[in-house]
C-alpha cells in the first residue's frame, strides 16, 4: 500500500500542481510505474472542475460557469497538455523533416501555428461543453459530475495507449514523457484501463449509447498513433499532451451529438 501511494503521488505530482509529500520526487521508475495512475488523474482534474463549475452556478449564470470549470482545470494541471498541443502544431506545421519537427516541439516559443490551435481547442471545448450541459437536467449532479470526470478520464486513457503501444521517438532525457517511454507491466495497463473506462462504465448504466464514444476515441488513437509513426517514428512527450486535448474535444463532442438521440 506504502508503495502504491508513492506511485500514486508521484503521478498527482508530474500530471498536475497539486501539493505533494515533500518526499516525492522525478524519479523515472517511478513516473513509469505511475501511468497506471494518469486516467485517475482525469478523475480528479474532472471534479475539481466539476466542483467550480457547480459553485460558480450559485453566482453566475451557466456559460460563466463552464468559462470558469475549463479555467479551473488548466490551473489544476499548469496547461500541461495544452503546452504538448500547441508545440505538436507549431512542430508538424512547421516542420517537414523529423529533425527539424522535434527541434521545433522542443523550442519553449509558440509560434501561429500553435496559437491558433489554442484558440480552436478552447472554443471547441467552451461551445461543446456549454451546449451539452444546457441540454441536461443540472439538478443531476452526479450525472454532469459523471460528465466532468469521464471526458478529462476517456482523453487520458486514450493518450496513454499510444504509450502501450508505441516506441518513444527520441533519445533525449531532458524531455517531459522519457521517463514514461519504458517498458510497461501488466498493472500500468490494468490500471490504465480500469482508471481509464470505469467513469464512462457507470455513465452507461444510465444509457448505454454513452458506449458509442469509444469508436471516436479508438479512430483519433490509431490515426494519431500513425501520423506520429510516419513522420518522427513514435511518439514524445508533447504528442502526448496533444492527444489528450483532442481526445477531450472528440468525447465532448461526442456526447453532444448522441444527446439528440437520448
Amino acid at each position: 500500500m506504502k508503495e502504491e501511494l508513492r506511485i500514486f503521488f508521484t503521478a498527482l505530482m508530474f500530471y498536475t500542481r497539486i501539493p505533494c509529500p515533500k518526499n516525492i520526487d522525478h524519479s523515472p521508475e517511478y513516473i513509469n510505474k505511475a501511468t497506471r495512475y494518469f486516467p485517475l488523474i482525469g478523475w480528479i482534474v474532472g471534479a475539481i472542475s466539476f466542483v467550480v463549475f457547480y459553485l460558480s452556478l450559485f453566482l453566475f449564470d451557466i456559460n460563466v460557469a463552464v468559462l470558469f470549470s475549463l479555467i479551473a482545470g488548466i490551473l489544476t494541471t499548469g496547461a500541461f497538455h495544452e503546452d504538448g498541443l500547441a508545440d505538436v502544431f507549431d512542430g508538424f506545421g512547421g516542420g517537414w523533416t523529423k529533425t527539424k519537427i522535434l527541434e521545433i516541439m522542443k523550442d519553449s516559443r509558440v509560434g501561429a501555428y500553435g496559437v491558433i490551435a489554442l484558440i480552436f481547442l478552447f472554443g471547441i471545448k467552451y461551445l461543446s461543453l456549454n451546449g451539452l450541459l444546457l441540454k441536461i437536467d443540472r439538478t443531476n449532479y452526479l450525472h454532469i459530475a459523471l460528465i466532468f470526470i469521464s471526458y478529462h478520464s476517456l482523453a487520458r486513457f486514450t493518450a496513454i495507449n499510444i504509450v502501450f503501444t508505441s516506441q518513444y521517438s527520441k533519445e533525449d532525457e531532458t524531455s517531459k514523457a522519457k521517463p514514461i517511454a519504458k517498458a510497461h507491466s501488466y498493472k500500468e495497463i490494468i490500471g490504465a484501463y480500469f482508471f481509464g473506462l470505469l467513469p464512462l462504465l457507470v455513465l452507461c448504466f444510465m444509457n448505454w449509447k454513452f458506449s458509442i464514444v469509444l469508436f471516436p476515441l479508438f479512430l483519433l488513437y490509431f490515426f494519431s498513433k500513425r501520423y506520429f509513426q510516419k513522420w518522427i517514428d513514435g511518439y514524445t512527450g508533447d504528442c502526448l499532451g496533444a492527444t489528450e486535448q483532442l481526445a477531450e474535444c472528440v468525447t465532448l463532442l461526442t456526447y453532444l451529438a448522441l444527446w439528440k438521440f437520448m
